[in-house]
C-alpha cells in the first residue's frame, strides 16, 4: 500500500452530506473527490458557478457519487443562509462543513493596499465563521451531531512575513476551532483543522510563489520543497485521505486539534515564508511583474 493511495475502506462516509468551500479546484476538488469515493453526498461552493459545474460533472462521472454545485459568496452571509437551504432541500441534512475558500498574496507588507488585505481576511476569516455560524445555529436548533473541519496553515500559529494577512485570518481560523470545539462539544458538534505543507496545484503556485523570477542560486531554496525535509512535496490523496479521516466518525474522540502535515518544513523554519528576507528590495518588482504577468495568463 502506497501513501499516494486511497486510506479508508469503502463506504466510509456512507449516508453523510458534506459542504466544501472552495471545492471546485485545486485541493477543495481532490478531497470532494475522496468524500464521494467513500460515499458522501458534496456541495461544493465557490463565486464561479461555470466551474462548479464542470468540477460536478467531471467528478459525478469519475465517482458516481452525488455532488451538488451551489454559486455562494462566503463573505456573504445571505448567500451562504441561502446555499445551506438549497443543500438541505436537496439532501436532506447536512453532517459536515469544511471551510476551504482561500486567498492569499506573497508580498513586502508595506506594498499592500488596504483592500488587498481586506480581501484575504475577508474570504478566509469572515468566509469561515460566516458558514460556521450558519450551520452551526442550524445543528444546534436540529439537535444535530456535526463536524467542522477547517483548512489553516503551518504559519497559523508562528505567523510568518510576507504572508500577513493570510496569517492573520488563518490564526483566527485556528483560533475558532479550537475555541468552538469546547463550548460547542456539549452540541455533539466537532471542530479540527489540518495545516498543510507544500501540495502545489496546478498553476496555483506559480501565480503565487514564481520562482522563475529568482536568481539561479536561490531557485532549488525557494522552490516548492526546498524547506522541506523529505525533499518532496505532498500528494493531492494524502491530504484527501486526512481530511476524510478526520470528517468520519473514525476520529469521533478527536476534537479541537490542528494536525500539521508538511513533511517536517516547518519544525525545519518556522515562519514558512521568513526566509524571503534575503531577497533584495529591487526584486521585489520584478517578482510580482511576473505574478501580474502568470495571473493574467490564467485568465485569458
Amino acid at each position: 500500500m502506497s501513501y499516494n493511495q486511497p486510506m479508508l475502506r469503502e463506504g466510509s462516509l456512507d449516508g453523510k452530506t458534506f459542504i466544501v468551500t472552495g471545492g471546485g479546484t485545486g485541493l477543495g476538488k481532490a478531497m470532494t473527490k475522496y468524500f464521494l469515493e467513500l460515499g458522501a453526498n458534496v456541495v461544493i461552493t465557490s463565486r464561479k458557478l461555470a466551474v462548479l459545474e464542470e468540477t460536478a460533472h467531471e467528478l459525478t462521472k469519475e465517482t458516481g457519487g452525488k455532488i451538488l454545485p451551489i454559486a455562494c459568496d462566503v463573505r456573504d452571509y445571505g448567500a451562504i443562509e441561502a446555499m445551506k437551504d438549497k443543500t438541505l432541500a436537496e439532501f436532506g441534512q447536512i453532517n459536515g462543513l469544511l471551510n476551504n475558500a482561500a486567498g492569499n498574496f506573497i508580498s513586502p507588507t508595506e506594498r499592500l493596499s488596504h483592500r488587498a488585505i481586506d480581501t484575504v481576511v475577508d474570504i478566509v476569516l469572515k468566509g469561515s465563521y460566516y458558514t460556521t455560524l450558519a450551520l452551526g445555529k442550524h445543528w444546534i436548533e436540529q439537535k444535530q451531531k456535526a463536524t467542522v473541519l477547517s483548512i489553516v496553515t503551518t504559519y497559523a500559529s508562528t505567523g510568518s512575513a510576507f504572508v500577513v494577512p493570510s496569517a492573520m485570518a488563518k490564526a483566527g481560523v485556528l483560533a475558532m476551532t479550537r475555541s468552538l470545539a469546547v463550548e460547542w462539544a456539549k452540541y455533539g458538534i466537532r471542530f479540527n483543522a489540518i495545516a498543510p505543507g507544500p501540495f502545489p496545484t496546478k498553476g496555483a503556485w506559480d501565480r503565487l510563489f514564481p520562482v522563475e523570477a529568482f536568481p539561479e542560486h536561490l531557485r532549488e531554496r525557494f522552490s516548492d520543497y526546498g524547506n522541506v525535509p523529505l525533499k518532496r512535496v505532498g500528494e493531492h490523496q494524502e491530504l484527501a485521505n486526512l481530511a476524510a479521516y478526520l470528517m468520519s466518525d473514525f476520529s469521533s474522540y478527536i476534537n479541537g486539534e490542528v494536525v500539521t502535515i508538511d513533511g517536517g518544513e516547518w519544525l525545519n523554519g518556522a515562519g514558512e515564508f521568513n526566509h524571503l528576507n534575503e531577497i533584495p528590495n529591487e526584486m521585489w518588482d520584478i517578482i510580482q511583474a511576473v505574478i501580474k504577468s502568470n495571473t493574467k495568463n490564467k485568465k485569458d
